[in-house]
């Protein structure tokens, strides 16, 4: 195999999705290549050198989304145009670049993930101007509707989840042979899972041969208690698996609630691959994470939760797909699983189908087998010499740092 690669994987806390893919990236890495990969996740916005209005926004977004969803999507849809998203990226470098820098020159990696569009551009700027020769990948972690920060050309190939965001990312200016569809990286632990789902279903305490709705919340999620209650009165033939997504004041609301349909209760979970594995359906928000993992276990997804912004792609990719539906009120939700479940559940097998056509479970080793290619190529290439288009970039990235006070030598 080599000698060992370090791989160093940069994320950020805004949300789940952004460090559940680094994770599993981390994860495959381990896999495949064992002792000789050594690989670590680094949040950048953790170092106290971040300004607050950057480190601030992993506890602030979860009030964003629920209290202002108005503003976080304008705020998102402004950003993600050509003239804003450049003001952005120049904002990031000058924000980032030393923090960015010594996390480098620290782990010293072979190759480098990002999971966040934050940090591709600070990645950008300083392996520009001193180490070319360590390639970064870019991961993508929304279906379609990606913004532009995403797509920066210096980075070595990036990862896309569907064939919309390849479309995306070539309209961007990105290379074709810089994108690559596969799938969202997801924990390895979604192709270990092996077993029927009868049998799961049994290990687990549940009816081992009832159709089975797994719901998913959290504190992102508006009015599933609403959703639920109709279900719940609905005596539609189905059991119920709901987890809070570690929300104590909905775990506790789940609780006190006097089930008429077989309910099964759990706070925050960490066996959701044999949960999804157990299920014949799922109902939840349109996040980019869940909706990748529900796809690479076939499940039909009923969405009653959208964030405005990224995740109107999600969810337009699950309705228009034909994998799932969005049911903006609880009689919606009703009306779509009586549905499904008609005549011997035919829809709901039907979407099944499609969802595992679309599903890609082992994204998160291919995104580990392409890091690994990639950094044994940089290995065995010397570094061309510098190119005008790359002493030109260099220049202005000297010149933009220069403008704030910043050193662009590795001496300060």
């Amino acid at each position: 195999m080599g000698d060992t690669k370090r791989v160093l994987i940069l994320t950020a806390d805004v949300g789940f999705g952004h460090r559940s893919t680094a994770i599993a990236i981390e994860a495959a890495l381990d896999d495949l290549y064992g002792e000789l990969c050594q690989a670590e996740i680094v949040n950048p916005l953790d170092d106290k050198r971040v300004l607050p209005i950057l480190r601030d926004q992993q506890e602030d977004y979860d009030k964003m989304v629920r209290q202002m969803p108005d503003v976080y999507k304008l705020g998102y849809q402004i950003g993600d145009t050509q003239i804003p998203a450049a003001i952005t990226e120049s904002a990031f470098v000058v924000m980032l670049f030393y923090v960015v820098r010594d996390i480098i020159k620290h782990f010293q990696p072979d190759v480098i993930f990002t999971t966040h569009p934050m940090f591709v551009a600070p990645l950008n700027a300083y392996l520009t101007l001193h180490k070319p020769a360590i390639p970064f990948l870019t991961v993508v972690t929304d279906l379609t509707d990606v913004h532009r920060l995403w797509f920066n050309e210096g980075t070595e190939l990036c990862l896309v989840p569907t064939q919309e965001a390849y479309r995306q990312a070539i309209s961007s200016g990105m290379p074709p042979e810089k994108v690559q569809v596969t799938g969202i990286p997801i924990h390895p632990n979604f192709v270990k899972e092996t077993r029927q789902p009868a049998a799961i279903r049994a290990d687990l305490g549940w009816d081992p041969y009832a159709i089975t709705a797994l719901v998913v919340g959290s504190k992102r999620v508006k009015n599933l208690m609403n959703v639920l209650h109709v279900l719940n009165h609905s005596g539609l033939p189905l059991q119920l698996v709901l987890v809070a997504g570690g929300d104590d004041g909905l775990y506790e609301k789940l609780k006190a609630t006097h089930w008429h349909l077989p309910a099964y209760i759990y706070n925050f979970v960490n066996q959701m691959p044999a949960f999804m594995h157990a299920s014949d359906l799922i109902i939840g928000k349109a996040g980019g994470l869940i909706v990748t993992e529900s796809l690479a276990c076939g499940l039909p997804q009923l969405l009653v939760d959208v964030t405005p912004g990224q995740e109107s792609g999600n969810a337009s990719y699950v309705v228009e797909h034909g994998v799932g539906e969005l049911a903006k009120t609880p009689v919606d939700a009703l009306e779509v699983l009586c549905h499904w479940l008609e005549h011997d559940a035919r829809l709901l097998a039907d979407r099944a189908r499609i969802s595992r056509s679309l599903g890609r479970p082992r994204s998160a080793y291919t995104a580990a087998e392409l890091a690994w290619q990639i950094a044994e190529r940089a290995r065995i290439e010397r570094p061309l010499l510098p190119t005008s288009h790359h002493l030109d970039a260099g220049r202005r990235l000297r010149e933009l740092l220069a403008t704030f006070g910043i050193s662009s030598t590795d001496e300060s």
